[in-house]
């Protein structure tokens, strides 16, 4: 069987976001998506309504049955909504119920693109923390950074969630609407190993993230280096955006949705 990645992330229903995203980008990355929704969301393409999280033991009972089944080579974390669904998935790790050698892809989701609410950041922020020492990578945008590290320099803040525990930090300026090219940084226990620049195009992107996100995850499950890992996912997000859907053509400001089946 393929390598699988269990996914821990929520229901986009626009299927822009969220698990469709995971399932799509995994696939592609060469591995099998396996899921523990742990959310229902409100949201079209353009903007978030709302979301139910789904109660701590569910999300453990669905992530257990998927653990004793399939031969899991990565986990991915993206919306987790709730406190006590990130105080689950630690206790998953530090209890080994998931192997710590499991290579572990953090994103650690806040809000959505459009600004939407997708949990009450503050306490998100904190119960986050103790998630780190777990991470083989997480892969926060420039907001996330910025609340995780309580760095406003994203450098700085990298290293410093590097202390805290992670192995490696992902630093993306997608977010810096101001700036020219995209930079990506990766930091490994505190110092940058590669730096990446992708080309900024027009438009913003609905489920960017957690699609680099999981491609990377779904690499790492197919044996890459971390290195090589974000190297293809660079290339591969590239091209799913420059190929992505727009819902609203007529409208310059609408979110597009990437093409993650696009051939490249």
């Amino acid at each position: 069987m393929r390598p699988v990645v269990l996914c821990f992330s929520g229901l986009d229903p626009s299927g822009g976001a969220g698990l469709q995203a995971d399932i799509e980008a995994i696939g592609q990355s060469g591995a099998h998506a396996a899921i523990a929704c742990t959310a229902v969301t409100i949201q079209s393409s353009q903007q978030v309504f709302g979301f139910e999280a789904c109660a701590a033991s569910l999300v453990k009972a669905q992530a257990t049955a998927v653990l004793d089944d399939l031969p899991v080579s990565a986990i991915k974390s993206g919306m987790l909504g709730t406190t006590d669904n990130i105080a689950m998935l630690t206790e998953l790790f530090a209890d080994q119920v998931i192997d710590n050698d499991t290579p572990f892809v953090l994103d650690p989701v806040l809000v959505a693109n459009s600004g939407g609410s997708l949990g009450d950041e503050k306490t998100l922020v904190s119960a986050f923390r103790q998630l780190l020492p777990y991470a083989t990578l997480i892969t926060p945008n420039t907001h996330e950074l910025r609340a995780l590290s309580g760095e406003q320099d994203l450098h700085i803040g990298a290293k410093k969630l590097c202390a805290q525990g992670a192995h490696a930090v992902l630093v993306k300026t997608s977010h810096d609407f101001d700036s020219g090219d995209i930079e990506q940084y990766l930091y490994i226990q505190g110092e940058m190993v590669h730096k990446s620049t992708l080309p900024r195009l027009d438009g913003e992107f609905h489920g960017s993230g957690c699609s680099l996100a999981s491609f990377i995850a779904g690499r790492l499950a197919m044996g890459d280096a971390l290195i090589d890992a974000v190297q293809a996912a660079d290339s591969w997000i590239t091209q799913t955006l420059r190929a992505a859907d727009a819902p609203h053509p007529d409208d310059i400001q609408a979110q597009l949705i990437p093409n993650r089946f696009v051939r490249f």
